[in-house]
């Protein structure tokens, strides 16, 4: 009798050691599912099954970069995707923007690709640039996300507010579209990357306008936005190319995730990239070239390990 306890204790013991730990599940933080950050988020999971086997992994579909970070910050999640400029608001504490103190455990994993600003109208609503929103019904993204904090900042440059405009919902790309395709809606402002769902879908229903932003608009964000063009045939009603505001987007994790967990994530998102690419066409762009070039807030030491492994920091 004693002896099958001993055995049961030591079975128990063993089955411990075995399971993964709560810190080796990884939860995947993304974003709406008409955007980008949703595919890609589905496509890390899939490489993450196959390179961390011993990980229990999970995508969470959230209302994107401040969720995001909020989440992170409060130990909810191990890697998301999130926007440079918001990054920066995250770190200062901005309580406008959604982060009523300093998120102080975000932490840097490696630079994704662009957000483009994307402003979308009916064509039938006529209009032609940012400050001929004025007056319209328009969509700016759910409240107090990195898209609706774009939609202010756009706005603002034109010296102007949602007061304004006629009518403001917050609402999420899908639920704009739809809006839009039932004239309930003059126009949606959509901060993504390149080919996001969302444009392709607002094309299928109705006839539409890419709005241009012009440079002296980028010029008066002060640096929260860079001028880029959305090329000609991005979208399939699209025939020139559409100047655009646009900003960069990162790999994101917590100062609370261990450095190891995070080294092997990082080494199975640039150990795979072709497959990361390849889950939407706006991450084609995604490269360890790029990964350092920009970096608004601290590396993760497990990702520092990683680029310091393969020389790309010294």
């Amino acid at each position: 009798m004693r002896f099958v306890k001993v055995f049961w204790l030591a079975a128990l013991a063993l089955a411990c050691f075995m399971t993964p730990s709560l810190a080796d599940d990884i939860i995947i933080l993304t974003g709406g599912t008409s955007g980008v950050y949703y595919p890609v988020g589905l496509a890390l999971q899939k490489i993450f099954q196959r390179e961390l086997p011993d990980a229990k992994i999970s995508v969470l579909s959230t209302q994107a970069t401040v969720e995001n970070l909020n989440l992170l910050q409060n130990g909810k999640g191990q890697l998301a995707l999130a926007q440079g400029d918001i990054l920066t608001e995250a770190a200062k504490g901005n309580p406008e923007a959604g982060f009523p103190s300093s998120r102080t455990k975000i932490r840097l994993v490696a630079a994704a690709y662009p957000n483009f600003i994307h402003i979308i109208a009916r064509q039938d609503a006529n209009i032609k640039s940012v400050k001929d929103l004025r007056g319209r019904r328009v969509s700016v993204g759910a409240s107090r996300s990195g898209n609706e904090l774009n939609a202010r900042a756009l706005l603002s440059a034109a010296g102007m507010s949602y007061a304004d405009l006629a009518d403001v919902e917050y609402l999420e790309y899908g639920e704009s579209v739809e809006l839009m395709a039932n004239q309930r809606l003059d126009a949606a402002i959509i901060s993504a990357g390149l080919g996001v769902a969302a444009v392709k879908r607002a094309e299928s229903k109705m006839a539409i306008s890419l709005v241009p932003v012009t440079s002296d608009l980028i010029d008066n964000t002060h640096g929260a936005f860079f001028l880029a063009d959305i090329p000609a045939h991005t979208y399939q009603t699209q025939e020139a190319a559409v100047p655009a505001a646009a900003l960069n987007n990162f790999f994101v994790t917590s100062a609370d995730v261990p450095d190891d967990l995070v080294y092997r994530m990082t080494k199975a998102i640039f150990a795979n990239l072709k497959e990361v690419q390849a889950a939407h066409p706006a991450a084609k762009v995604i490269s360890l070239e790029n990964a350092l070039i920009r970096r608004p807030i601290d590396i993760h030491p497990g990702a520092m390990r990683y680029f310091k492994e393969i020389g790309a920091l010294h």
